[in-house]
Protein backbone atom coordinates (compact mmCIF):
# COMPACT_ATOMS: atom_id res chain seq x y z
CA UNK A 1 0.00 0.00 0.00
CA UNK A 2 1.41 3.40 -0.87
CA UNK A 3 0.58 6.63 0.45
CA UNK A 4 1.29 10.05 -0.43
CA UNK A 5 -0.07 12.94 2.02
CA UNK A 6 1.38 16.38 3.00
CA UNK A 7 -0.63 18.67 5.30
CA UNK A 8 1.05 22.01 6.11
CA UNK A 9 -0.10 24.81 8.44
CA UNK A 10 1.80 27.91 8.48
CA UNK A 11 1.86 31.22 6.98
CA UNK A 12 1.74 32.62 3.87
CA UNK A 13 5.59 33.51 2.95
CA UNK A 14 4.32 36.54 -0.09
CA UNK A 15 0.86 36.81 -1.82
CA UNK A 16 0.69 34.11 -4.49
CA UNK A 17 2.12 34.36 -7.66
CA UNK A 18 -0.71 33.37 -10.28
CA UNK A 19 -0.38 31.97 -13.98
CA UNK A 20 -2.77 30.78 -17.05
CA UNK A 21 -1.31 27.70 -18.83
CA UNK A 22 -1.78 27.69 -22.78
CA UNK A 23 -5.05 25.72 -22.55
CA UNK A 24 -6.54 28.19 -19.95
CA UNK A 25 -6.27 26.58 -16.27
CA UNK A 26 -5.01 28.61 -13.69
CA UNK A 27 -2.06 27.55 -11.49
CA UNK A 28 -1.03 29.55 -7.71
CA UNK A 29 2.60 29.46 -6.78
CA UNK A 30 3.31 30.18 -3.01
CA UNK A 31 5.34 28.99 0.10
CA UNK A 32 4.07 28.84 3.64
CA UNK A 33 6.29 28.54 6.28
CA UNK A 34 6.39 26.49 9.46
CA UNK A 35 8.44 27.22 12.75
CA UNK A 36 9.00 24.53 14.97
CA UNK A 37 10.27 25.28 18.60
CA UNK A 38 12.26 22.84 20.80
CA UNK A 39 14.70 22.79 23.48
CA UNK A 40 18.06 21.37 23.34
CA UNK A 41 19.60 18.89 26.21
CA UNK A 42 21.49 21.94 27.12
CA UNK A 43 18.05 24.07 28.18
CA UNK A 44 18.44 25.94 25.43
CA UNK A 45 15.09 27.45 23.21
CA UNK A 46 15.89 26.23 19.32
CA UNK A 47 13.92 27.66 16.53
CA UNK A 48 13.73 26.36 12.87
CA UNK A 49 11.71 27.85 10.20
CA UNK A 50 10.68 25.63 6.57
CA UNK A 51 9.47 26.79 3.67
CA UNK A 52 7.16 24.36 1.46
CA UNK A 53 6.65 25.26 -1.81
CA UNK A 54 3.00 24.88 -2.88
CA UNK A 55 0.95 24.48 -6.04
CA UNK A 56 -2.79 25.25 -6.86
CA UNK A 57 -4.53 24.31 -9.89
CA UNK A 58 -7.71 25.69 -11.70
CA UNK A 59 -10.68 26.80 -9.00
CA UNK A 60 -8.56 26.54 -5.64
CA UNK A 61 -5.55 28.38 -7.51
CA UNK A 62 -7.67 31.28 -8.24
CA UNK A 63 -9.00 31.28 -4.85
CA UNK A 64 -5.46 31.73 -3.59
CA UNK A 65 -5.01 34.37 -5.74
CA UNK A 66 -7.95 35.86 -4.87
CA UNK A 67 -8.03 36.15 -0.90
CA UNK A 68 -4.29 34.88 0.33
CA UNK A 69 -1.75 37.33 1.57
CA UNK A 70 1.50 37.43 2.95
CA UNK A 71 1.15 36.33 6.74
CA UNK A 72 -2.05 34.87 6.59
CA UNK A 73 -2.39 31.69 8.40
CA UNK A 74 -3.39 28.75 6.17
CA UNK A 75 -3.59 24.97 6.00
CA UNK A 76 -2.37 22.69 2.98
CA UNK A 77 -3.58 19.33 2.29
CA UNK A 78 -2.16 17.62 -0.85
CA UNK A 79 0.64 15.67 -2.30
CA UNK A 80 3.96 15.46 -2.47
CA UNK A 81 6.14 16.07 -5.88
CA UNK A 82 9.31 16.35 -7.17
CA UNK A 83 9.88 17.57 -10.53
CA UNK A 84 13.09 17.99 -12.10
CA UNK A 85 14.41 19.66 -15.47
CA UNK A 86 17.50 21.02 -16.86
CA UNK A 87 18.24 24.37 -16.10
CA UNK A 88 19.70 26.96 -19.13
CA UNK A 89 23.50 26.43 -17.53
CA UNK A 90 22.63 22.60 -18.71
CA UNK A 91 22.90 21.57 -14.81
CA UNK A 92 20.21 19.41 -13.38
CA UNK A 93 17.64 20.55 -11.06
CA UNK A 94 15.02 19.93 -8.77
CA UNK A 95 12.07 20.73 -6.81
CA UNK A 96 9.83 19.12 -4.18
CA UNK A 97 6.38 20.16 -3.91
CA UNK A 98 3.50 19.84 -2.61
CA UNK A 99 0.41 19.91 -4.98
CA UNK A 100 -2.63 21.48 -3.20
CA UNK A 101 -6.01 19.39 -3.12
CA UNK A 102 -7.75 21.30 -0.26
CA UNK A 103 -6.83 24.43 1.81
CA UNK A 104 -8.40 26.36 4.69
CA UNK A 105 -7.46 30.16 5.10
CA UNK A 106 -7.10 30.88 8.83
CA UNK A 107 -6.38 34.60 10.32
CA UNK A 108 -4.86 37.38 8.36
CA UNK A 109 -2.00 38.62 10.01
CA UNK A 110 -1.91 41.89 11.68
CA UNK A 111 1.96 42.12 11.83
CA UNK A 112 2.18 39.60 14.55
CA UNK A 113 4.04 36.10 15.16
CA UNK A 114 2.11 32.93 14.82
CA UNK A 115 2.11 32.68 18.90
CA UNK A 116 -0.34 35.23 18.65
CA UNK A 117 -2.53 33.44 16.64
CA UNK A 118 -5.97 32.57 18.28
CA UNK A 119 -8.17 31.24 16.01
CA UNK A 120 -10.37 33.36 13.62
CA UNK A 121 -11.49 36.26 14.62
CA UNK A 122 -15.83 36.95 14.67
CA UNK A 123 -15.66 39.19 12.00
CA UNK A 124 -13.21 36.91 9.75
CA UNK A 125 -14.52 33.93 9.00
CA UNK A 126 -12.38 30.63 8.29
CA UNK A 127 -13.48 29.06 4.61
CA UNK A 128 -12.83 25.52 3.42
CA UNK A 129 -11.95 24.66 -0.43
CA UNK A 130 -11.80 21.67 -2.01
CA UNK A 131 -10.50 21.21 -5.17
CA UNK A 132 -11.91 18.12 -6.12
CA UNK A 133 -14.65 17.21 -4.06
CA UNK A 134 -18.22 19.30 -4.45
CA UNK A 135 -19.74 19.81 -0.68
CA UNK A 136 -23.57 18.05 -0.52
CA UNK A 137 -26.38 20.19 -0.65
CA UNK A 138 -28.12 21.12 2.54
CA UNK A 139 -30.97 19.39 3.33
CA UNK A 140 -34.17 20.77 4.63
CA UNK A 141 -37.56 21.03 3.43
CA UNK A 142 -37.99 24.59 3.73
CA UNK A 143 -34.28 25.56 2.68
CA UNK A 144 -33.30 26.64 -0.80
CA UNK A 145 -30.97 24.11 -2.37
CA UNK A 146 -26.88 25.79 -2.00
CA UNK A 147 -24.83 24.65 -5.49
CA UNK A 148 -21.63 24.92 -4.91
CA UNK A 149 -21.19 27.17 -7.94
CA UNK A 150 -22.87 29.84 -5.69
CA UNK A 151 -19.98 29.71 -2.76
CA UNK A 152 -17.78 32.96 -3.19
CA UNK A 153 -14.91 31.15 -2.33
Amino acid sequence: MNFNKAIVIGRVTKDPEIRTTPNGQSVASLSVATNRVWNSNSGEKQEKTEFHNIVAWGKLAEICGQYLTKGQEVMFEGRMETRTWDGQDGIKRSRTEIIAENMQMGAKSKGGSSSDYSGPKKEESSATTQSSRPEPAASGNDEEEIRIEDIPF
